[in-house]
Formats: C-alpha cells, structure tokens, sequence
C-alpha cells in the first residue's frame, strides 16, 4: 500500500486548496493508498536560524536540528512516505509564509560544510519518490503558472526531499467568491492526477 503524504502550506479552513487536498485523499483513498493530511498551520515550527549546523555532516539520511519542535516528526513523516503532495496557495506571488517557513527548515535535507561554495542534495542519488504539485491564484491559472514563483518554489520542495514531480494542478481564477468551491471540471483532473501516485 502506498503511504502518500500531504502536505498543505494554506491558512484558510475549507478554502480551495484544502478543498482539493481533500478530494485527492479521497480519490487516492479509494484507489487503496493510506493518506495523511498535514495542515502547517497547525503545526509547530520555528524559524530556521540559517546557523548550518545541520549541514555539516555528510550522508544521506536528513540531519537533526538545533532546534527541537514538530519539524522532527514531520521530517521521520517525510521519510517514511512514498509519494507527496506538496500543496499551497499563492500570496503575493508565492508560497505562503508558512509553507515557505517550512521550506527553509527542509536544509536538513543538504550537506553543505564550511568549505564548499553551494550546499548539495542528500537525496540527489536516492531513488525518486513521487510528488504531485498543487496551487491556486486569483489571477487566471495561465497567467499564474508562469508569473508567480509558486510552481517554481514547490519544484524545489519536491526535488529537496527526493522526490520526482508526475504532475501538477494550478487553479486559477479562485477570488471571485467569497466561498469558491472546487469546479467539476478540476475535480475530474484530480481523479486523473491521483492515479500517477497509485
């Protein structure tokens, strides 16, 4: 059985984005994976300091944190899966701040000593995970894709934690009500996404 983890970077209770992790769980659910839903808004995670000092060691298992909060069960959660969904909404052009939070403390996931010039991936040689990529925008899906760096900041998400992206789902046009709810027509896309992940 597939343990699929999905990891949602949105603040808004029912808005669009948990909308539509909610229907991948369902859809991947039925199709006999195991999925587990992580909000980061309820999540306790600390600002990553940028001290390094989980970099310093070389290997390939993601190193421990100076600091001691709920990104340690996230990360043993991270590892564990096989395939994510890595989701969030667009603010201000990009991955919103918690999600962006929770990026920056995947630097576990680099070795990057004093002596080296860049950091490098330590799943850069594991055999690829899968991960689905999932965002919305105000502006026309289109015009969202490619202006903001949402897309572009879930990619590095992805290829952080060793995980290869099968797809991708960018809605569009979401700020028109006040309440959106999930279109048919993307409800039928997940259906057809959820199935690169079983």
């Amino acid at each position: 059985m597939n343990r699929i983890l999905a990891i949602n970077g949105s603040y808004r209770d029912d808005g669009i984005t948990d909308q539509t992790v909610a229907a991948f769980a369902q859809a991947l659910k039925a199709a006999g994976a195991e999925v587990e839903i992580i909000l980061l808004r309820d999540y306790p995670i600390d600002f990553c300091l940028n001290c390094r000092a989980c970099t310093q060691l070389p290997g390939v298992a993601p190193a421990e944190c100076v600091h001691h909060d709920g990104m340690k069960e996230l990360i043993e959660k991270i590892e564990r899966a096989d395939c994510y969904i890595l989701a969030t909404p667009t603010n201000m052009g990009s991955v919103t701040a918690i999600f962006k939070r929770f990026m920056e403390r995947l630097v576990v996931y680099a070795y990057w000593s004093w002596d080296m010039n860049g950091p490098q991936f330590r799943k850069a040689q594991a055999t690829k995970k899968k991960a689905l990529l999932v965002s919305s925008s105000a502006a026309p899906g289109i015009m969202g894709r490619w202006l903001f760096g949402t897309n572009k900041q879930l990619k590095m998400t992805a290829k952080t934690i060793g995980a290869e992206v099968v797809g991708t789902l960018f809605t569009g046009m979401i700020a028109k009500e006040q309440h959106p709810m999930l279109p048919d027509r993307v409800k039928a896309k997940i259906k057809t996404l959820a199935g690169r992940l079983v």
